[in-house]
């Protein structure tokens, strides 16, 4: 599979760098080297993205573990020690073999990421992923946070399931400095990393939220999937009492005269998960790449 399909060229061409894109995409490769191989393991928490089977609807999901849960165990391969809880949206996809998902490892302690994609097959403690796509991002807009406790005996809350946001809901969106973005492609699925300071995010009614999309590595993947097709799904977490809100619906760019492009989001599905996760980070420290517009 190539790096870069139609919607993500003609996006790269709308902004004129289609030539850094070519630069930044020659360290796109399948195999998982050994300085990631190792920071995989170093994680406790790993972000999915994937389509259910039954509905179609796109989600992105988040899965907590004592590090060396996730860990690479081939050249290409990484496996998963465990999955999300039962009611999760992604539970049956996570169980169906030859599943299209996008992974990313995130550490806000160091402000490294790492992305794979690739395609799922179930395992008998969990499931593995095949790679098609391994690649890192550069730190931007990444908030750090410098240390993390788990919580024992911090039960998860039953999923609360609605159509549109609710009041708590768009002030947690609001206040939110970080989220993740789920997209798919033909024949596969992308997870990526959105950050800024809080309210970079906007709420414009309980079915539709909007995002800035600052200037990044050029590539377009997550943007140029959603050109071809709009699905998508949003995690946003509370990084102290390890509550998950995930949104499904469709997204859009607009462009605006100045070049600038805006991300809306209508919502279709939400699930809001209290104590989902059990990670307490500590006080984040924003990113100095984050606009100061948005604070």
């Amino acid at each position: 599979m190539g790096i870069y399909h139609a919607g993500s060229r003609t996006l790269q061409d709308r902004a004129g760098v289609r030539d850094l894109a070519d630069h930044v995409g020659r360290s796109v490769g399948e195999g998982i080297r050994s300085v990631a191989a190792a920071f995989l393991e170093l994680q406790p928490q790993l972000v999915l993205a994937a389509a259910d089977p039954a509905s179609g609807a796109v989600w992105a999901s988040v899965i907590a573990g004592t590090p060396g849960f996730v860990r690479a165990t081939g050249p290409r391969q990484i496996s998963v020690t465990g999955g999300p809880a039962p009611a999760d949206p992604l539970t049956a996809a996570l169980a169906t073999a030859h599943t299209p998902v996008g992974t990313i490892a995130l550490d806000p302690r160091t402000r490294r990421r790492m992305r794979l994609n690739g395609r799922l097959r179930p395992t008998p403690r969990g499931f593995a992923v095949d790679a098609d796509q391994v690649f890192a991002n550069c730190p931007k807009y990444l908030q750090k946070r410098q240390t993390y406790e788990t919580v024992s005996g911090r039960p998860s809350g039953p999923p609360r399931r609605g159509a549109e946001l609710t009041p708590d809901q768009a002030g947690f969106v609001t206040a939110a400095d970080t989220f993740f973005l789920a997209s798919v492609r033909e024949g596969g699925a992308d997870a990526s990393h959105r950050g800024g300071n809080p309210g970079f995010v906007r709420v414009l009614s309980p079915g539709e939220l909007a995002w800035r999309d600052y200037p990044g590595n050029a590539m377009f993947l997550s943007l140029g999937n959603l050109m071809a097709d709009p699905r998508a799904g949003l995690l946003f977490l509370d990084w102290t009492t390890g509550r998950t809100l995930q949104l499904s619906g469709e997204a859009r760019t607009e462009f605006g005269s100045d070049g600038e492009r805006t991300v809306r989001f209508t919502v279709t599905h939400t699930v809001d998960t209290p104590a989902a996760l059990p990670l307490r980070w500590s006080a984040p420290e924003y990113s100095p790449a984050n606009p100061d517009r948005d604070r």
